[in-house]
């Protein structure tokens, strides 16, 4: 049962909803329909509404040559993650004035961003989690935010992933350990 944001101080993430992630989807209308929903449903109960984004300095310099993930974005240039319009926001999902972007470097949503600055700031005790990918920044963040003693909730059909299975066995089986999971459409907080 989702409590008034001024009791548990509630905000969503949108994560890595960029440009280059998005088309890894095809058909995605279903995807960002939901996203869109939450979005609402989140300036509607006046939730900070708060953008993640995978983001690299101009030929990659803070991105090791170690991180088997990066290496491969470094190497493949349909991937780019190393300019201004690679680090954009699908424009399906938009930020408005007021919403805030965190440019982060790593898989999870926290390392290598002032992501927990920002939470920690704003007094955000409860996120709720949206992205792409399941298996990448939408895990990885629930981990460290369970880690942090965060209250998450995950909003199932705003997550997404190229492995349809792995995506249903996270969101059935694992999340549900850290996590209340629901859909966009059950999530109903208290303005």
């Amino acid at each position: 049962m989702e409590q008034n944001n001024s009791e548990k101080k509630t905000a969503l993430l949108v994560m890595d909803v960029q440009q280059a992630t998005i088309k890894m989807l095809g058909d995605n209308a279903s995807f960002t329909e939901s996203i869109n929903r939450a979005i609402q449903t989140a300036r509607a109960a006046e939730i900070p509404v708060i953008y993640v984004v995978v983001g690299f300095r101009k030929g990659y310099p803070d991105a090791s040559p170690n991180n088997k993930s990066f290496t491969i974005i470094r190497q493949n240039p349909a991937m780019s993650f190393d300019t201004e319009e690679a680090s954009r926001v699908h424009e399906s999902v938009a930020p408005q004035p007021g919403d805030m972007k965190i440019i982060k470097k790593r898989v999870s949503a926290f390392t290598g961003s002032d992501l927990e600055v920002v939470l920690r700031s704003l007094g955000i005790s409860h996120i709720v989690l949206t992205g792409i990918a399941t298996s990448g920044v939408v895990l990885s963040t629930l981990r460290e935010a369970a880690d942090k003693d965060y209250v998450i909730t995950v909003l199932s059909d705003c997550c997404a992933d190229r492995d349809e299975e792995v995506h249903r066995v996270l969101i059935t089986k694992i999340f549900p350990r850290q996590a209340e999971v629901i859909k966009a459409s059950d999530w109903n907080p208290k303005p």
